[in-house]
């Protein structure tokens, strides 16, 4: 899942945007699905990043909605719509009005899911379980739920959700994926406890705004240079130290 919130995909130039996304698709060869994060506040840049990827090899497209100039719901529905019909690979809608200062509505999200084929899924960061039933009660049966929260995998799935874009997965992707398999395979028991082994350490990925602390952990355990670029900055040392405590019990360090 290249250039999401997690690969400060806001600060690329369009040029490392689209280079982000074709190492990613050489890397991986095939052996998993690459979902490009090509979304924009601008139609006409989305549906440019969205055709590059789907140039470039990409399974599918993540598209989050509009930021900062807070379209309506009629709005938001032209928007993906157009998007939908300027490529044919599927799109995956980004539902988190925390960032983006406007909610995809579930009946809006029903109409855009009936009318746009290749529109077929949801990351819901919502955060409310509430909307997210809705969700799967007001859309096609073959629409799917994904968790946008780390904290509430477990949760979404059992509502009907199938999976998580995750953050913390960036740190431990064995455990993460373990849950969801777990769950389908029926253990809800191992699924709990993967559940609640996670939570203190998805707590503390979340200590400042993402992707500062998980970008932090990942130095530390030297998977990356922990480089931000402004406006996001390094985490403050007291938050630095709760996030170290957190790796260490976690087993990481």
């Amino acid at each position: 899942m290249p250039c999401g919130t997690t690969g400060e995909s806001a600060t690329l130039s369009f040029q490392e945007h689209d280079r982000v996304i074709e190492v990613t698709i050489d890397q991986v060869r095939r052996r998993v699905p690459v979902i490009a994060g090509t979304g924009s506040n601008s139609t006409e840049e989305a549906i440019m990043l969205t055709k590059h990827a789907e140039k470039a090899g990409a399974d599918a497209s993540l598209q989050v909605s509009p930021y900062y100039n807070r379209p309506t719901q009629r709005g938001l529905y032209a928007h993906f719509k157009i998007i939908a019909s300027s490529v044919k690979i599927p799109i995956i809608l980004y539902n988190i009005a925390s960032r983006t200062g406007v909610n995809i509505e579930p009946e809006t999200m029903a109409k855009i899911a009936t009318d746009c084929k290749n529109i077929v899924a949801v990351k819901e960061a919502s955060g409310s379980l509430d909307q997210m039933s809705r969700i799967k009660a007001l859309c096609p049966p073959n629409f799917e739920l994904i968790s946008g929260d780390d904290s509430l995998t477990l949760p979404v799935l059992g509502i009907g959700g199938v999976g998580i874009i995750s953050v913390v997965a960036n740190i431990v992707p064995r455990d993460v994926a373990d849950l969801v398999a777990a769950f389908e395979k029926g253990n809800i028991k191992k699924a709990q406890q993967l559940h609640y082994k996670l939570l203190p350490l998805i707590k503390a990925v979340f200590l400042e705004t993402n992707p500062i602390p998980v970008k932090t952990a990942m130095g530390l355990l030297g998977m990356c240079e922990p480089d931000l670029r402004l406006p996001m900055c390094a985490i403050s040392p007291e938050n630095l130290e709760k996030l170290k405590k957190a790796l260490k019990e976690y087993g990481l360090m």
